[in-house]
């Protein structure tokens, strides 16, 4: 063939994955927050027909002469600028700005082995998918879930009571926020109707389970062992270290002995606060206001930059950078939460497993790359996000690609008449 039929070739197979792309957009036209792509096409190789000269005493320079083997698809981007919003269910939300909700299953935090609450990096966040469709409802297990079945992670709200001054300088109680990030799920209540939230932390000398005597901690000997509280599945999860404590094995104590479990609490008129994603509902017990948990919202450095993996989720791979956890309204300051997990403070100095010795710093020590920052997202509720597709431009871009198709046809048909006259000639 000749280099005109590789370059028409090379043209053909652009349009056609540009058209492709084209197609993707109208087929979402209608889609809930879909973003859409676009194709940015880049000229392909050469080959050098002569060589460019800065020329010489005698004669002037020359331009390089090189010719082209048509073009290729340079890039697919995201376009993840927002469009308008369409009235949906109370429940549903819509996040306007940069900025996503974050859904998965239920034993993903983080992506961490339950049993292993020392694996945590900020890079573990990443397990977690990203969306800009909060088609959100409480299902029949309780948990706060989008239409897919992926719950929703935030914040709960836990049984600690702590002091706060409010807007009118006046001292008042309220139950504190953990700072884990878990899914989002009702509280349980006792059998006295009582609403029992969650503990994020738990003491290692009293509250960790005894142990059976052979391993460290277990015995009667000063304890090593280290306790962390987490969320997950409704139970607490021990991290036991094992130590030298009383006893000579190596048994740590038993992880699988929780305390027991209440009942799911019964909660009417559940709602979503638009300013800081604070959910909360109604008792049937008493009728009072019972505060759930709060929504997070995950930002990347580069928005453009995530991967799109079906059904309106995405992933924040190494082209979207950094993966920052953040509450709307900034309320986490009022709330007194600086880092992801930052419960998850070390025993003592080191490496965070031994008591630490008299006179040692035992300053708290956090992930790296976990703090919960500010954000200027906002969010509408009872609304969810329109594409942002406009078919104009698609049907336009749909047209020049067609006919940029034609024309790259249009060169091989005059390029093998060209052929056919050649071999004519020898006739």
């Amino acid at each position: 063939m000749t280099g005109s039929m590789y370059a028409s070739v090379a043209g053909l197979k652009a349009h056609m994955q540009k058209l492709t792309v084209i197609g993707n957009n109208v087929a979402n036209v209608n889609t809930q927050g879909y973003k859409k792509q676009r194709t940015v096409f880049r000229d392909s190789v050469y080959s050098l027909y002569s060589a460019g000269s800065n020329g010489t005493t005698s004669v002037g320079g020359m331009n390089p002469s090189q010719l082209g083997y048509g073009s290729m698809v340079g890039s697919i981007d995201l376009n993840m600028s927002s469009s308008s919003y369409n009235p949906g269910n109370p429940m549903d939300c819509a996040l306007v700005g940069d900025g996503f909700f974050l859904v998965g299953t239920k034993d993903n935090q983080y992506g961490v082995n339950p049993d292993d609450y020392s694996t945590f990096t900020s890079e573990n966040l990443k397990s977690l998918n990203l969306t800009r469709v909060g088609d959100f409802e409480f299902k029949a297990d309780n948990y706060l879930t989008d239409a897919k079945g992926n719950v929703v992670y935030g914040f709960m709200t836990t049984n600690e009571i702590e002091e706060y001054v409010d807007v009118d300088g006046k001292t008042k109680t309220r139950h504190k926020v953990s700072d884990q990030l878990v899914p989002i799920r009702l509280p349980r209540w006792d059998e006295n109707h009582q609403i029992k939230y969650a503990r994020t932390d738990i003491n290692p000398e009293t509250d960790a389970p005894a142990g059976d005597g052979t391993g460290g901690g277990g015995g009667t000997g000063t304890t090593d062992t280290q306790a962390a509280y987490r969320l997950v599945d409704d139970k607490p999860k021990y991290n036991v270290t094992d130590g030298a404590g009383g006893g000579t094995g190596t048994t740590p104590p038993d992880a699988t002995d929780v305390p027991a479990e209440y009942e799911f609490a019964q909660l009417d008129s559940i709602s979503i606060d638009a300013k800081t994603g604070c959910i909360k509902g109604i008792s049937k017990e008493d009728g009072q206001p019972v505060i759930i948990g709060y929504l997070a919202v995950g930002s990347v450095t580069n928005p453009n930059g995530v991967s799109h993996i079906g059904s309106s989720y995405y992933h924040c791979g190494d082209g979207a950078g950094a993966l920052n956890i953040s509450m709307l309204g900034n309320v986490h300051k009022d709330l007194g939460i600086t880092h992801v997990n930052g419960s998850r403070a070390t025993v003592g100095a080191g490496d965070g497993q031994n008591p630490p010795a008299a006179g040692t710093d035992t300053t708290p020590d956090y992930a790296p790359g976990t703090d919960v920052v500010g954000t200027s997202t906002e969010m509408l509720v009872g609304f969810l996000e329109s594409p942002n597709v406009d078919l104009a431009e698609e049907i336009a871009e749909l047209i020049t690609t067609q006919r940029g198709y034609q024309a790259n046809t249009r060169i091989i048909t005059v390029t093998d008449s060209m052929l056919e006259e050649l071999v004519n000639m020898k006739r």
